[in-house]
């Protein structure tokens, strides 16, 4: 759902003693923190992945998992995580070593509650917990498991620096949940920049990722600033990261490993400060497998990776957003509409190709023609291509169908006329032909 209100930070305590559990637990309730305390490794495990919490608490000694194979676990499924190590006396090395390893810090028993108290509020600031509200995931509507898991994976991952390759079908929310990351993390008061890299081309791409010197360009007079340096301090989204030209990988990849970019119109380098997502609809393992992108750039990225699930995956969304969708509608428009129960069961037995996108897309097409509030299951057949009509000629037939497939296939794509193709099994000069001949124009696509 749509989450605005604030909430308490979420703190996981793991001890075998069940005394210290309880002392603990009162003490941070008293704090105002939202505290859930269990015995073992495989508890904290299990209950992470349903409380989700800010901060985990751990035992240093425990069996069978101890704290250090819990901490390796915790950093493997969710980047980001804070762990504080309780420790006694004699493992304080271990305790070091384990810092050493990525726990945010230690604490040794019997545990000093002030000490404890300023060691989690640093924890959770480091953390990007420095805002209790949830305004940083107010564009997603959900109430489904998976699609949590992943918003509690991107805000963890948020309060680090750590680059997110952000995978998953068109349609599903790539660039919304690259947009979150930025609100969650410090670097949101700076700017949030993203580009396409299929939708220009290699000098275009070139010039607005990394600017160029007066006359670099196309004859240009002026020196141009790239994205690069427009989102200094912020975060930069390069969407549809498969389709970067070899030569701006390699440019790209040089950035990244060098952390620095070239001034404009001077001599020398200057450190970058910017957080770079990437996000893909198409599986790079096999561009990667035919030489078509670079491998050491794929590590580069792909620090993290958060999979968007695809709408069929999340079904229990489908009444949230039409609603949601309606709603937008009535306030733009000023007509309520609302479903026929059996249209509404339709749309949420529907196969979404084009995910959330293709359902906004439907929602606003029936809400556009229907002529009663109580919108019927004949309107969304109709929406969804299973219409009946008056019987067309053959070439009438084969016209609408083309029509139709081109349309949906842009739709599914945003309007990406290199992945639209790639769909159709054309190249790009006969599916722009295509397109040509059925006046559509990819750009009334882009966005929706």
């Amino acid at each position: 759902m749509n989450q605005t209100s604030k909430r308490k930070a979420r703190i996981l305590i793991v001890d075998d003693d069940p005394g210290l559990l309880r002392l603990l637990t009162i003490r941070l309730r008293a704090e105002n923190y939202e505290v859930e305390a269990v015995e073992g490794g495989a508890q904290a495990l299990a209950s992470t992945s349903r409380f989700r919490p800010d901060l985990v608490i751990t035992d240093l000694r425990m069996e069978p998992m101890d704290g250090i194979g819990l901490l390796k676990e915790l950093q493997n499924r969710w980047p980001g995580l804070k762990v504080i190590l309780l420790t006694a006396h004699g493992t304080i090395p271990d305790a070091v070593q384990a810092t050493q390893m990525g726990a945010f810090g230690f604490l040794t028993k019997p545990v000093d509650k002030q000490e404890l108290l300023d060691q989690i509020q640093r924890a959770l600031k480091i953390s990007g917990f420095t805002d209790t509200t949830e305004e940083w995931r107010s564009a997603f509507i959900t109430r489904s498991a998976l699609m949590e898991e992943k918003l509690s994976q991107a805000h963890m991952v948020a309060g680090t620096d750590a680059r997110v390759l952000i995978s998953g079908e068109s349609g599903t929310g790539k660039e919304l949940l690259a947009r979150a990351i930025h609100k969650a993390s410090p670097r949101r008061n700076k700017p949030f920049c993203a580009v396409s890299c299929s939708a220009a081309s290699e000098d275009q791409l070139d010039s607005e990722l990394f600017g160029h010197e007066a006359g670099a360009w196309a004859g240009a007079a002026k020196a141009h600033q790239g994205l690069f340096e427009s989102a200094d301090g912020g975060t930069l989204l390069l969407n549809d990261i498969g389709e970067l030209p070899m030569k701006l990988q390699l440019k790209l990849l040089r950035v990244l490993q060098d952390e620095a970019v070239r001034p404009m119109g001077g001599a020398g380098s200057v450190p970058i400060n910017v957080r770079v997502l990437s996000s893909t609809q198409a599986d790079l393992q096999p561009l990667i497998a035919s030489g078509a992108f670079r491998e050491e750039l794929y590590y580069r990225l792909n620090v993290v990776q958060i999979e968007m699930p695809s709408l069929a995956r999340r079904r229990e969304d489908i009444p949230l957003l039409i609603a949601h969708f309606l709603a937008q509608i009535a306030t733009e428009s000023g007509h309520r509409r609302i479903y026929a129960p059996e249209a509404l069961e339709l749309l949420a037995t529907a196969e979404w190709p084009g995910n959330i996108r293709q359902l906004q897309n439907v929602v606003k097409q029936t809400a556009s023609v229907a002529q009663t509030p109580i919108m019927p299951i004949e309107i969304v057949e109709q929406a969804l291509g299973g219409a009946p009509g008056r019987l067309p000629s053959f070439d009438e037939a084969r016209d609408e169908f083309t029509r139709s497939y081109l349309s949906q296939i842009l739709q599914v794509t945003g309007g990406n006329v290199s992945q639209a193709a790639r769909l159709a099994k054309r190249n790009r000069t006969d599916f722009y032909k295509l397109l040509g001949r059925h006046q559509l124009i990819p750009e009334d696509f882009k966005g929706r």
